[in-house]
Order: C-alpha cells, then sequence, then structure tokens
C-alpha cells in the first residue's frame, strides 16, 4: 500500500495543466485552460481545466475531477495505478507501506490461486493439442462447432482429461499444493476420494481484465441428461462470477475504440463473434447480467447493445438485463435475432461486413423494442394497455440524467399514442414513491462517522444507481459555501463564561444542522457533511485541497464539479441578474438564508411524505396512525410558516 506521505508528494508535483496537456491542446482563457474533451466527440471546445482550483472540467459530457481523476478516466486505471502513472511521470519513488503477516499470507494466497489457474490453462491447452483424447474428443468439437484453430488458441481454449484425478496428480507432482487445487475448485476433495471437477470437459478459461486466467467453465462432451452441461468453477479469493465478464481481456481494445460493447451470453458467442469480425463483445458467463458487470463495461464505454437468442428465454432476459443497464446511466440498445438464432449460430451464417450491417441496421432503441414487445396483442384491451404503459414508463424513471428521460418519454408517447402529459405524471408519480421510500430508509439509518484510511489504496465505491434528492439544489449550495468559505468568520457571539467566539461558516451550517438530524439522501453529500465535521478546525485544514483530492472519485468529482460549475454564484443571491455586493462580502446575510431555505425545502418534503402516508393509512382505515400523522403535519406547518415569514415567502396550502 502507498504511504501516505508518498501519495502527498504525488499530488503536490502532479500540475494539472501539464498532465491533461499530454493528451489534450490546451489553450489559455484568461486564468484557466480550454480544449478540445478527449471524453466525448465535440468541435466547439467545452472542455476546462483550472489550474488554481486544480480541477478540469467538461460543459459538455459533465466529466470532471482532479488531476488523479482525470488519469484514472482517460487511462481506464484504478486510483492506486493513477497515483504510480503520476509518479513515473514526476519521477516520484513509490514507497508502500510495511504489509502485516495477515497481508502478506493473504497476498500469497491470492498469487498462488492466480499461479494454479494459470498452470491449469496451460495443461488443458496442452492436452487439447497434443493428446489423442483432446484431438479427437475435444479439438474435434471444436472444429465442429465450427470454431477456426486461431480463435481456439486466441482463447485458450483446452480439454480436462477423463478420469477420476488425472489433472490433480499432474498438478501435485509438479509442485502445486492441494490447498490451492481445492480453493480455485479446480479439486473436489473429500475424506476418502479425490476427483477433478472438470474431468473430461472442454475448457474456457476465463481471464479477468489484465489477461491473467481466474476462473474455468467447462462443457461436457457427454450425451448423458443427468450430467450438467456446463460447469463454472465456484468463488475464490481470486473469481467473483458477478463482477466478471466473459472476453472482456480480449474485447476491451476494440471497445474503446468503437465506443461500444456487445452483450451476448455464452462463451461460444463471444468467440464466433470475434471469428466473423466484431471484437468488441462479451458474455456474462451463464449468470444473470449484474450492477458490478456492467460498471465494468462502463469503464471501456457508456454504450451497450444487449444480443440475445430469439427465443422467448432469451426476450425475457434481454428486457431484465435492459432496467438494470438503464439505471446504471448506461445507453442501451437491442438487437434482436430472428427466431431459433443464436449469435453463435447466426454469427456464423454470414461474412464479417454482412454481420456488421445487419447489426447497425436492426439494433433498436429500448423504448422501440420493448413498446413493440410488450404491446402485441393488445390493441383491444385498454386495462393491459395501461399497465403496460406504466410498465415502460418505470424503465424510463430509473435513468438518471433527465434530459434523456425526457426524449424517452417523447418516443414513448409518439409509440403509444398517449400524451406526453399523462405520461410525465405516471412518472411524478413512481419518483415520488421512490423518493419517499428513499428518505424514510435513510431515516432508519444510523450512520457512523468513520476516518479516511491513513494510505488510502483503492478507490471507495457508492451504491450505484440514480439518488432522487428533494433538497440536492439546497445541499449543493451549502457545500460550495463551505468548501469556499468555510474558515471565514461569520460572526462573533458571547458564550456563557462571558468570552466572545467566533462563528465561523462551517460552524454555523454543522452545527444548525446537527441540531435540526437533517442529512442528506444522497450518500455522497452525506459524506462530504460528515468529514467537514470532522477537520473543519483542524490546523492546516484546506476543504478545498481536501475534497478536490479526496481518493474516493465519487467526493471528488461532486466537489469539483460544484466548483467549476459555470455559474458558481448561485442564483439564490441573483437580483436583476447581477449581485448588489460581492458575494464574500455579505455573508452574514447569505447564509443565514441559505440554511432557512435548505430547511423550508425540507420540511414541504415531509410534509408531502406525512400526506402520502396519511391516505395509504386512510386505505387501511389505521385512525390512530391518521391521529398521529395529523399531528405531525401541523406541528412541519408551524414549522413551515416560520420559516417563510422570515424568507419573506408565500406558505403553500396542501
Amino acid at each position: 500500500m502507498i504511504d501516505q506521505g508518498t501519495i502527498q508528494r504525488i499530488l503536490d508535483s502532479s500540475e494539472i495543466v501539464d498532465v491533461v496537456g499530454d493528451f489534450v491542446t490546451l489553450k489559455r482563457r484568461g486564468t484557466n485552460f480550454i480544449g478540445l474533451c478527449p471524453f466525448h466527440n465535440e468541435k466547439t471546445p467545452s472542455f476546462n481545466v483550472s489550474p488554481s482550483k486544480g480541477i478540469y472540467k467538461c460543459f459538455g459530457c459533465g466529466k470532471g475531477g482532479s488531476v488523479v481523476n482525470f488519469v484514472m478516466e482517460h487511462e481506464h486505471l484504478s486510483y492506486v495505478e493513477a497515483l504510480k502513472w503520476l509518479a513515473k511521470k514526476y519521477n516520484i519513488e513509490v514507497n508502500e507501506r510495511e504489509e502485516t503477516p495477515e497481508d502478506i499470507q493473504a497476498r500469497n494466497d491470492r498469487e498462488s490461486q492466480m499461479i494454479v489457474t494459470s498452470f491449469a490453462q496451460k495443461y488443458f491447452t496442452s492436452q487439447l493439442w497434443d493428446s489423442n483424447e483432446g484431438r479427437i474428443a475435444a479439438l474435434g468439437y471444436f472444429r465442429e462447432r465450427g470454431l477456426r484453430d486461431d480463435m481456439v488458441r486466441k482463447f485458450e481454449l483446452g480439454y480436462c482429461p477423463s478420469g477420476n484425478d488425472v489433472f490433480t496428480q499432474e498438478a501435485l507432482k509438479a509442485g502445486y499444493e492441494m490447498k490451492f487445487l481445492e480453493k480455485t475448485g479446480l479439486t473436489i476433495k473429500r475424506e476418502d476420494w479425490i476427483r477433478d471437477r472438470f474431468s473430461g470437459r472442454v475448457m474456457f478459461p476465463i481471464h479477468g481484465v489484465s489477461g491473467r486466467v481466474i476462473a474455468f467453465g467447462g462443457r461436457t462432451l457427454s450425451q448423458d441428461k443427468k450430467i450438467a452441461k456446463y460447469l463454472n468453477s465456484p468463488e475464490s479469493d481470486i473469481y467473483h462470477k458477478s463482477r466478471v465478464l466473459y472476453g472482456i481481456f480480449q474485447a476491451k481494445r476494440s471497445v474503446i475504440q468503437n465506443d461500444k460493447c456487445y452483450l451476448v451470453e455464452g462463451y461460444t458467442d463471444v468467440i464466433a463473434m470475434h471469428q466473423s469480425g466484431i471484437e468488441n463483445v462479451v458474455a456474462s458467463s451463464g449468470t444473470s447480467l449484474t450492477s458490478d458487470q456492467i460498471r465494468l463495461i462502463r469503464r471501456f464505454t457508456n454504450n451497450i447493445t444487449i444480443i440475445y437468442d430469439g427465443d422467448q428465454a432469451g426476450i425475457k432476459a434481454s428486457l431484465r438485463g435492459i432496467d438494470l443497464v438503464l439505471e446504471e446511466g448506461v445507453n442501451v440498445k437491442v438487437l434482436p435475432l430472428p427466431e431459433g438464432e443464436d449469435p453463435d449460430s447466426f454469427s456464423r451464417s454470414m461474412g464479417s461486413s454482412e454481420l456488421q450491417e445487419y447489426i447497425d441496421k436492426n439494433e433498436t432503441d429500448f423504448i422501440k423494442f420493448k413498446t413493440q414487445l410488450l404491446l402485441e396483442g393488445t390493441e383491444n384491451d385498454p386495462i393491459t394497455r395501461a399497465r403496460l404503459t406504466t410498465d415502460i414508463v418505470r424503465s424510463v424513471s430509473v435513468i438518471p440524467d433527465g434530459i434523456v428521460r425526457a426524449e424517452y418519454l417523447k418516443e414513448c408517447s409518439r409509440l403509444m399514442n398517449v400524451r406526453e402529459e399523462v405520461l410525465y405524471e405516471e412518472l411524478r408519480k413512481l419518483k415520488r414513491k421512490r423518493d419517499d421510500e428513499m428518505f424514510r430508509r435513510e431515516q432508519r439509518v444510523q450512520v457512523h462517522h468513520e476516518n479516511i484510511p491513513e494510505a488510502p489504496n483503492v478507490e471507495v465505491k457508492k451504491e450505484a444507481g440514480p439518488v432522487n434528492n428533494p433538497c440536492a439544489i439546497e445541499e449543493r449550495e451549502v457545500l460550495r459555501m463551505m468548501l469556499k468559505y468555510g474558515d471565514q468568520k461569520l460572526f462573533e457571539v458571547e458564550n456563557d463564561e462571558g468570552e466572545t467566539e467566533v462563528i465561523t461558516v462551517a460552524d454555523y451550517f454543522i452545527s444548525e444542522l446537527d441540531a435540526d438530524g437533517i442529512e442528506s439522501v444522497d450518500p455522497v453529500i452525506r459524506q462530504v457533511f460528515q468529514e467537514c465535521d470532522e477537520h473543519f478546525g483542524e490546523e492546516g485544514f484546506e476543504p478545498l485541497r481536501y475534497f478536490v483530492q479526496h481518493p474516493d472519485s465519487s467526493v471528488s468529482q461532486l466537489c469539483s464539479n460544484i466548483l467549476s460549475e459555470k455559474y458558481t454564484e448561485s442564483q439564490f443571491w441573483k437580483k436583476q441578474g447581477s449581485y448588489v455586493e460581492e458575494e464574500h462580502d455579505i455573508l452574514y446575510m447569505l447564509v443565514p438564508r441559505l440554511l432557512q431555505e435548505y430547511k423550508l425545502r425540507m420540511v414541504r418534503f415531509l410534509i408531502n411524505q406525512a400526506i402520502d402516508e396519511m391516505k395509504e393509512a386512510a386505505k387501511g382505515d389505521d385512525f390512530d396512525r391518521i391521529v398521529d400523522l395529523q399531528r405531525n403535519i401541523q406541528n412541519l406547518k408551524s414549522v413551515e410558516k416560520e420559516l417563510s415569514d422570515k424568507l419573506g415567502k408565500r406558505t403553500i396550502n396542501f
């Protein structure tokens, strides 16, 4: 693990204009620099770099962050890998902290398992090409499936010889330990017997992103119906099937070049498409698609086309995958294959250019696919059409980007002949219900303060998916004020001992929010508030530097975005399009008003939530609950009126 002193030297030495300038032609504009964004195609520069703040921001695609974030994003590296990249650029020796005995043991175990799987792959491959059994049974099977020998070699396919423990005995003879053969699942050991897990199967090695073999899939050559057709390695220290995609190592370069990834179901689907000249393709390895797998693709592209079999099972699988991909903020299309075809058979039925032409012509936007599929045969059934409309709007509702949601609703309105206003109302109902559920869930969670590790070497991951935050505007403005002015004096008060005490902007926000028990429903914003509470007041604490260079990329990007927004002087303080005074000169007035705005928005959200709960209670004739909620609403309305009076705003009657 990289020690904290080395991390700080790397960050101190890394000039963002210098680093970004290695990849982007930058031109000075005032105190900042601009250029064409390296993350999306554009003709007019919208990519900005601020050397004073140490951040970059593209106002076209929205990407932004620190110098470390830029290297991570552009070079597809982890946090630690990006630090090492910068260290190499600036000739900084990376000193990693001393490992504990437990660290060493865990690392050695993982490496031993990697070595065992590497041996197994080489052994299985040699059995395929060099043994009579392998050439006749396994290589004959691959050729019968139409796979060329160069594809068999490219994916390092192999064969595990039949017999109880032929492979295991070879591994033991070569000096590999039984415990690692067991941990990787290559060998099954019981008290009185030992078996090769993949005996008599053709082998599909599963590679990690870096190219190392981490697991296997094996297909039986037996015609016995009682034997499982496919068998995968079990979960291990080096293999977690929900986080792995078959073919990702062979596909990643093509995915980046084409800015698109095709997603199929099986091993042979991937290999057959490679054989047809389409290399940006991966498979979910026989498991249902997971969020982790989508995030793995998202490291290389934001565009996914799902290709599933043309039967009913394949169609249902595609429908399950669509919503999951949408929720991760990835653009998704669907390629329906003719009935009875799968990517393997279909890709082998035509040439490379013909296949690519078919894909380009027939891949369709998810909403067209889902609408046409679900509405078949419902022309004269308004109830079914209404239910399916809700189903489609529910899919649209999980999309994080508001503009994309709007475009999909417009298309949905056209295809289903339903007014946009009706679809928007349904969308609001779904989002409001999700907001309420999330807020109630967050209210029940006890948040524990945790310090950032002294030597972070892993990028912290937040729970994925959109966060419907009723107070997002106010909270971002509070954070902007704290980051820019947190240590500035707001006013002075006299404490109980009669001494004068200085209250800073950060003191005021933190104490007021803590006193009222107000917490954000957004986990990233909540983390920033918590760390502000922990670190403001510490000698030498620099909030801008601390949060922009934060090891958690979601925190770094949030704060960078807040600080680099085009109109950082908030609309809260605009008067006829200009400022009466400089913002920092009137903090004593702006800060309390902002906090009241925040509280008022939260109170109104709570009132709406309580009204909805009261409606539900009325359906169940829960009169005690209704009385409690009515009392709560009255109390909240009193608070609302008090805040509205202070702000000079009209109280909304519900």
